[in-house]
């Protein structure tokens, strides 16, 4: 009788020892591990992944701490298109909320709703729950982004408000920047859509706003990073981790120094937020703050309403493509600053490079612009002819980094 309840695995009297008399903990604990192995966790991200309470605009001086999550920011979203951004406990609760209710509304069926702050609901129409909370904590988080951002350009921190929708709104105004709720299933058909939801596809794809979003209960969404290389960005997903994604306002005014992401969704059996941070319809989209900086801006980044920036037929004829792959420009399709930030940056990124080598008509390059106008034998400013063996680093740029 003992050594058939043994087999089934149920304890027996301990010795003096501690240690059981046979080895029922070992039957027990073998399924866990096989489990473990049937369901490998995702790989890690390879994104940067800051706090909000570290990049959040404040008074006073900035600790050291807001400098290497401002710098870590700015450089996952160079290197690889996203970036991570960790939430308070409070605010993951929300999101937690607002993603349970999205399954719950939708019930299993594919769908998607828009929320706009300020909009009254209409006779009959229903909304998921903890929509309002959800806007609040999100939008606080793209704001808080978009400040670091600024920083990081050596702008003011609050230089983009005046583009965005004050806060609180006024009475009666609705608000610009929308709150995307989708559930969608492996089911969906090849083809079918939703309302502004982004579906399975291998096209990339774009938002047109200064920043993205986007929390969801299971990964699925791949970002091309700016070597072409697709790869997983959400594998850390969960309501306190939000993928923030930069479009093509903030790419805009910023004179292309931000980058625009390129994301694809790759499983749609998710619940999904997606907050877009976007331009009010009467602000204008410039590239004054960028100038009065220092860098060097491309006469294609001109002043532009932002309704008809954001309209779909002006998004179709600028599309992403050509600002990333643009033919050679002569240099009177730039407006240069004489100063020393100009002089010591790439003339094309704006952006201090380490490995900055200067040309025998004397505009310099760097990284991946290096390579470009190696491989070309030809200077995309001025068109003049390279040769490789005439470069030297740019010794000027050293001596101001020490």
């Amino acid at each position: 009788r003992k050594l058939s309840r043994r087999g089934k695995g149920v304890s027996q009297p301990k010795l003096n020892g501690g240690e059981s008399a046979s080895e029922p903990l070992g039957t027990l604990a073998s399924p866990p591990r096989r489990l473990a192995m049937a369901c490998p966790p995702c790989p890690p991200s390879p994104l940067a992944r800051v706090r909000l309470d570290d990049v959040a605009p404040h008074d006073g001086a900035a600790a050291p701490g807001y400098a290497r999550a401002v710098g870590a920011l700015a450089a996952s979203l160079a290197r690889r298109g996203a970036a991570v951004v960790e939430i308070p406990a409070a605010d993951a609760a929300v999101v937690r909320c607002a993603l349970e209710s999205a399954r719950a509304f939708f019930r299993g069926r594919h769908a998607a709703y828009l929320y706009r702050a300020g909009r009254n609901l209409e006779d009959g129409e229903l909304s998921p729950a903890c929509m309002a909370d959800a806007f609040r904590c999100l939008g606080k988080a793209a704001r808080a982004a978009l400040c670091a951002i600024a920083r990081h350009l050596r702008l003011r921190t609050d230089v983009f408000n005046q583009l965005l929708d004050d806060t609180p709104l006024p009475v009666n105004e609705v608000s610009s920047s929308e709150l995307l709720v989708a559930y969608t299933h492996e089911q969906l058909q090849s083809g079918q859509t939703l309302m502004g939801c982004p579906s399975r596809s291998s096209m990339p794809q774009v938002d047109r706003g200064f920043v993205t979003l986007v929390a969801s209960d299971y990964p699925g969404i791949e970002v091309c990073d700016p070597n072409g290389h697709w790869y997983l960005a959400d594998g850390v997903s969960g309501p306190n981790n939000l993928l923030l994604l930069t479009g093509r306002a903030l790419s805009h005014v910023t004179a292309g120094l931000c980058p625009i992401s390129q994301y694809r969704v790759t499983n749609e059996n998710r619940a999904s937020l997606t907050f877009r941070l976007v331009p009010h319809a009467n602000a204008i989209l410039d590239c004054s703050p960028i100038l009065a900086a220092g860098h060097c801006i491309r006469r294609v980044y001109q002043p532009i309403p932002a309704s008809q920036f954001m309209d779909d037929s002006y998004a179709e004829e600028h599309a992403v493509s050509s600002h990333l792959e643009e033919p050679s420009e002569s240099q009177g399709n730039f407006v240069s600053d004489p100063s020393l930030r100009s002089v010591l940056s790439d003339p094309l990124s704006g952006a201090f490079l380490e490995d900055a080598m200067v040309l025998q008509c004397g505009h310099s390059f760097g990284g991946v612009m290096l390579k470009k106008v190696i491989e070309m034998a030809r200077c995309t400013i001025c068109n003049g002819e390279v040769d490789p063996s005439s470069l030297f680093p740019n010794l000027v740029f050293c001596y101001e980094q020490l």
